[in-house]
């Protein structure tokens, strides 16, 4: 058993995430006018709640209103001319004769239809507010304050409600400690406190499970948090600071040992590590050997184990690949905020979204000093992907250490302990990490150069014949995809934050606001894109085949509350083939909207016209779009984000609802928009060739290889969660898949044969 991780939507995290301020500085590299930025007035939707922390929007988890009906807001009463209710306080004033308007109390019929709409749309526009007040008889006022009203009675019931789960959890972790305390105290000498048996013969049954329960209860509690939203990461909860603050020390301070080894053995092991990484970042020739063909640093492993004086033990454990890669990069993000997103689970798991599947600090060993949390150490799980169901995830305990090396010098290491898996899962040890991680040094203009290090030792296992060569060559889990990710997403948070994009980067959005919120939106659609599409244990894919011979996974889920995306049961089906086309060419073909009605079923085919686009990264691709398709029966809009860089490049997109999306292009917040994404990843082949020829044509020079594409298609087949899946819906994607893929391939002139 594992530890449970958290499966939160991303846009619970979103606020924070872009949070920090204006990253100006990172600008003048990017932007000639970085000097004319301004400050424009953002817009918001109308009738939005002040009462929710300063005017910020209600994160809200719908809640039917049969389980609400007992509780009658004050949204029943007809308010004075301006709006306001009046003061409760005037009531115990009889001397002063204030003029009141009328008590109103709705009708059973008028709640009955509010309810109705509000289920549907919590925050109705001003015209479905006319439409409604119409109907009902009611002033336009009225029917603004009721929905007002009743967000904030929800807002107040989910608060109560997440408030005694976070304590319920709480109250249980804290008996289980008690009970661990309890068990080892009795397993040592009350006068030297050493163990009395050997520490393998004390360790029950019992109380393995104990410490098993006490992992997955942490991580639930982490999950918890998230989702309240008040209380960050690694903090406690006002329900569990009694005055006991032995409750809030790491739990490695009572046992020494509770994970098969003491404390004082964990630093000096991070402390080896750090002086590994520094060194394996540093060095040159003979220890890292650059290939002539590829460019590729290759790590000589000779020089390696003679340097690092380690043993070759691989005869007593199962054969063993070893993984290594080294990349430098500079990345637009000032130095304390990549510490911070290192150090924070949550905004680690944001940064690389393609990569983590899974993520959660299991226990935090030392907070640190300062800040920036100088020393800290903490044990993390993670759960690492590829963006497609056909390579096995990789899940790997490390515990991650931060240090400050230098004024203007950072290192984050991460390092697998021996025995660590073995108390929590067994089975987790197919995955281990060499020192690994980065080197951060801080340059002007807020920018970092980053040296990163992936050292993995890895169980050997099968790997489908057409990802066998990325896989085996350490490309795939390898220091080149965390950094192309990592400048990629750095780069994305410049572009949101900037005043100053040049207007032919950003066409179809009149305010800074309207870019905002069409980012974020974007955004979401794209961490949510590739939650789905991995080999997760949140999924169980199943096999079928295409009508064209390709394998298809597909695998269900039921939405019963997430605003995020459409009610009922999802349908998401993926399949994954190599094409003889280069990636850069396919990527720019499936994100061209002029190409888009040669693959699109959905398009029917008529052209797509582009109505907004917005940069969000130096190169061209890096860009969202709003596309409309016009069709002889109706109209329809697509929201397409499109990402690439030196690894890997996505186009995500999804239909959207007209009208909700004009409220986003004026700067409305997009949190309750559903929105459920399709797309596209696109990863080299990893066959890095020879020329075939020799020659000065420049056209027939080039050595690139093919494409792995893995193309993922989600439906909603049921608008009921209850709903079981039916075989006309697992036909119908399947269609969907078949004929998008052969009409690619068509179009490319990359047919079969």
């Amino acid at each position: 058993m594992g530890v449970d991780m958290s499966n939160n939507p991303p846009s619970s995290r979103t606020k924070d995430f872009f949070a920090s301020p204006a990253l100006s500085l990172s600008l003048a590299g990017i932007f000639r006018d970085a000097g004319a930025a301004a400050t424009p007035n953002m817009e918001v939707e109308e009738g939005d709640e002040g009462s929710g922390g300063g005017g910020r929007r209600d994160d809200m988890v719908e809640i039917s209103s049969e389980n609400s009906e007992p509780l009658r807001s004050r949204s029943d009463d007809e308010f004075d001319g301006e709006g306001e209710p009046e003061d409760d306080g005037a009531d115990g004033d009889k001397n002063k004769k204030k003029k009141r308007k009328k008590y109103h109390r709705h009708t059973a019929e008028q709640i009955r239809e509010m309810e109705a709409l509000f289920k549907e749309s919590p925050h109705p526009d001003e015209k479905q507010r006319q439409q409604l007040s119409k109907q009902l008889g009611l002033a336009p006022r009225q029917v603004k304050f009721w929905f007002q009203n009743r967000r904030t009675q929800i807002k107040a019931i989910q608060e109560r409600h997440e408030n005694s789960l976070l304590k319920t959890e709480m109250e249980k972790l804290r008996d289980e400690n008690k009970a661990m305390r309890e068990q080892i105290n009795k397993a040592c000498c009350p006068n030297c406190g050493t163990a009395t048996t050997s520490r393998e013969a004390a360790l029950t049954t019992e109380e393995q499970q104990l410490r098993i329960e006490n992992a997955r209860l942490k991580a639930e509690v982490e999950k918890l948090r998230s989702a309240l939203g008040k209380y960050p990461p690694g903090t406690s909860s006002p329900s569990c600071s009694t005055g006991n603050d032995q409750e809030n020390r790491s739990s490695l301070d009572f046992y020494t040992g509770i994970f098969g080894i003491e404390k004082t053995r964990i630093m000096e092991i991070v402390n080896q590590a750090m002086e590994e990484l520094t060194k394996m970042a540093t060095a040159g020739e003979p220890l890292w050997i650059r290939s002539v063909e590829t460019g590729r640093e290759i790590l000589n492993y000779d020089e390696y184990m003679k340097e690092f004086s380690i043993e070759n033990s691989n005869n007593a454990r199962p054969k063993r690949s070893i993984e290594a890669s080294r990349e430098t990069g500079v990345v637009f993000v000032d130095l304390p905020r990549l510490v911070q997103s290192f150090m924070d689970v949550n905004q680690w798991k944001e940064m690389f979204p393609c990569l983590i599947s899974k993520a959660a600090t299991v226990d935090v060993i030392s907070n640190g000093e300062g800040p920036n949390k100088n020393g800290a150490v903490q044990l993390m799980f993670a759960e690492l992907q590829m963006l497609t169901p056909m390579v096995p995830t990789r899940e790997v305990y490390f515990v991650r250490f931060c240090k400050q090396l230098s004024a203007e010098q950072w290192a984050i290491v991460d390092v697998s302990i021996e025995k660590v898996e073995d108390n929590i899962d067994a089975s987790l040890v197919k995955c281990r990490k060499r020192p690994s991680g980065c080197i951060i040094e801080d340059k002007s203009n807020g920018h970092c150069k980053v040296i990163w290090v992936e050292h993995l030792e890895c169980q050997k296992s099968p790997v489908h014949t057409m990802y066998r060569t990325i896989v085996n060559s350490g490309l795939a889990f390898g220091a080149r995809h965390w950094m192309a990710t990592l400048q990629l997403q750095c780069e994305r948070l410049v572009f949101f934050m900037a005043t100053n994009v040049p207007m032919k980067d950003s066409t179809g959005v009149a305010t800074l606001a309207g870019r905002k919120s069409i980012l974020k939106l974007a955004q979401r659609m794209t961490w949510n894109f590739c939650r789905a599409i991995g080999a997760s244990s949140y999924h169980t894919w199943t096999k079928v085949s295409s009508k064209t011979g390709e394998d298809i996974r597909i695998t269900s889920r039921k939405n019963l509350n997430d605003p995020g995306e459409p009610l009922g049961v999802i349908l998401c089906a993926v399949s994954s083939v190599w094409l003889p086309v280069s990636p850069h060419v396919l990527f720019d073909f499936l994100r061209d909207e002029a190409h888009r009605s040669e693959w699109d079923i959905m398009s029917s085919g008529g052209p797509a016209q582009c109505i907004a686009n917005l940069a969000k990264g130096q190169d061209r691709g890096n860009s969202v779009a709003i596309q409309t398709m016009k069709s002889k029966e109706n109209s329809m809009w697509v929201l397409q984000d499109g990402c690439t860089n030196a690894y890997e490049s996505m186009v995500v997109y999804a239909p959207v609802d007209i009208t909700g999306m004009q409220s986003v292009m004026t700067g409305c917040d997009s949190s309750n928009m559903a929105i459920l994404p399709s797309g596209f990843s696109i990863l080299p082949d990893g066959v890095e060739s020879r020329p075939l020829v020799i020659t000065s044509r420049q056209e027939e020079k080039s050595t690139e290889g093919g494409s792995l594409l893995t193309i993922a298609i989600q439906i909603l087949t049921n608008t009921s969660p209850t709903a079981k899946l039916s075989v006309e819906s697992v036909e119908s994607v399947n269609t969907l898949i078949s004929c998008t893929l052969r009409n690619i391939k068509t179009s490319l002139q990359c047919e079969d044969g």
